[in-house]
């Protein structure tokens, strides 16, 4: 046993935390999801083979595993194709040594913004919002029509309100400033959304595959709902202060540390720490 842990090296160690948190940050991200759960089912089913396999000394079935896990890395890779990219496009979002500085001219106040959406969930009035953080949204700007325009509640539900041309579709939000309007978003092929609307699964799309934050403003219940990382919360209008809080970390200076390793440290830590208010409510499944 001594030898065994003298023989251990630093480079050994290294290794073996940069594998721990590798794997802990996957099996993070994919709890809950679909794709966390076929990950799950195999890796019990590999465990289980190569214990028999091990212990009883079964070489057949142990080669057998072996060239099976070969089709199983290239099939994860078709299976998590939406997570590999934005994990991509995240690490592209932050790999910028200089930092560009925001421009905030005409930004509008978060409480402003709540409170447009507030009003439009009273009025009964649907609208899509999307906040751009890291990762670009100028390719889903494109499908829409450019406006460059400040945030008003007057501007806000002229777009919104049917049935004018822009009502139908999402209005995209870059620094604080209305970007484009009428926008078409992915829509989420989550199961679990099938009876929602097209509203919410297009802002969960968007979630799924960029780091925006969505808010979705439901016509039929009056209520605001968040879409972030492929997950759906559901808010009340009264929850006006929650509600703040999350347009304030994706509208300009709601980072922390704008620096490089501010950035790193923030990605790092968004693997195991939940994005959310600390008084969030029930997450919604549909």
């Amino acid at each position: 046993m001594l030898e065994l842990i003298e023989s251990v090296t630093v480079s050994d160690v290294i290794q073996i935390v940069v594998l721990y948190v590798a794997i802990y940050a996957v099996l993070k991200g994919a709890k809950g999801s679909r794709f966390g759960q076929a990950l799950m089912g195999i890796g019990i089913l590999a465990t289980i083979a190569a214990f028999f396999s091990l212990l009883f000394h079964f070489e057949v079935i142990s080669r057998i595993i072996q060239f099976l896990l070969v089709y199983m890395a290239i099939s994860t890779v078709v299976i998590f194709q939406p997570e590999i990219r934005r994990f991509l496009q995240t690490v592209g979002a932050f790999g910028k040594f200089e930092t560009t500085k925001r421009q905030t001219d005409g930004a509008a106040a978060p409480e402003l913004v709540v409170d447009t959406l507030i009003e439009l969930a009273k009025a009964r009035i649907g609208a899509l919002v999307a906040f751009e953080r890291g990762i670009s949204l100028r390719a889903y700007e494109a499908t829409g029509v450019a406006t460059d325009a400040v945030f008003t509640p007057e501007l806000v539900k002229s777009i919104f309100t049917p049935p004018l041309p822009l009502h139908d579709g999402g209005v995209v939000m870059r620094d604080g400033r209305i970007s484009s309007a009428h926008c078409i978003f992915p829509v989420s092929n989550n199961p679990e959304l099938i009876a929602s609307g097209m509203r919410h699964r297009a802002a969960v799309g968007l979630s799924e595959e960029t780091d925006a934050m969505v808010m979705v403003v439901s016509e039929e219940r009056g209520q605001i709902s968040i879409a972030r990382n492929g997950r759906l919360f559901r808010y009340k209008p009264e929850q006006r202060e929650s509600l703040i809080r999350w347009v304030m970390r994706a509208m300009p200076g709601g980072q922390e540390d704008e620096s490089f390793s501010g950035k790193l440290l923030l990605r790092i830590q968004r693997l195991f720490v939940r994005e959310v208010p600390h008084d969030e409510p029930e997450k919604a499944r549909s």
